[in-house]
């Protein structure tokens, strides 16, 4: 059985996304050190808090590092959920600024100012998710329009030149929205799998057998 490892950086919703991921499959455990982190077969980093708070989580429990060392150098398929996605980013625009971890060219901005002025921020409830051809490995699997359920105030803006990252779209407020991103062995979606019933399932099912 895989083992996934999830990520806890002193907030999120972790209790929800180990349940998802045991229920199709995976064996799933809370990380809170860097040697859990390396002894894991796949990676999830979940999605709820403060993007300047989880960073510093990361920072000092050296678990940013561990990560970097098992997806960029030893090549674990991981996953990042909602904040998870928005961590990548190189600069991240909530309470201040906030350096990411840096492995996608870009920064994470408030919807404030972005979305038409008639769009509630935060974008919360079920939105359609279009999905390109690079990350058909990963939503392959998924039927009736592709929807999932969001609950977001900011979105990853990747820099010019990263537009090769972007695994799905959603459009809400009148512009199109980041709702995934793929690159090697790491994939992130904005959305949140663990509370998108069936098409939440048959994703992180997907990544369970994804063989970047």
């Amino acid at each position: 059985m895989t083992s996934v490892a999830i990520i806890d950086y002193g907030a999120g919703n972790l209790d929800s996304v180990r349940k998802a991921v045991e229920y199709v499959g995976g064996d799933a455990s809370i990380a809170r050190t860097p040697e859990q982190v390396l002894a894991a077969d796949r990676l999830i980093l979940p999605g709820v808090g403060a993007a300047g708070e989880a960073v510093a989580r990361l920072g000092a429990t050296g678990i940013d590092q561990a990560l970097d060392e098992a997806v960029r150098q030893r090549g674990r398929p991981f996953m990042g959920i909602c904040l998870g996605l928005q961590l990548l980013a190189e600069r991240l625009h909530e309470f201040g600024e906030h350096r990411g971890l840096g492995w996608i060219r870009g920064e994470a901005v408030s919807l404030e100012g972005l979305v038409s002025a008639g769009a509630r921020v935060p974008h919360m409830g079920w939105n359609k998710v279009r999905a390109v051809d690079a990350a058909g490995d990963l939503f392959g699997r998924i039927r009736g329009g592709g929807e999932f359920y969001f609950a977001h105030s900011f979105t990853l803006r990747p820099a010019d030149g990263e537009d090769g990252v972007l695994a799905a779209t959603t459009e809400y407020g009148g512009v199109s929205l980041v709702a995934a991103v793929i690159r090697e062995t790491v994939f992130a979606t904005q959305f949140h799998p663990e509370k998108s019933q069936v098409n939440g399932e048959r994703l992180l099912a997907a990544f369970l057998d994804w063989k970047p």
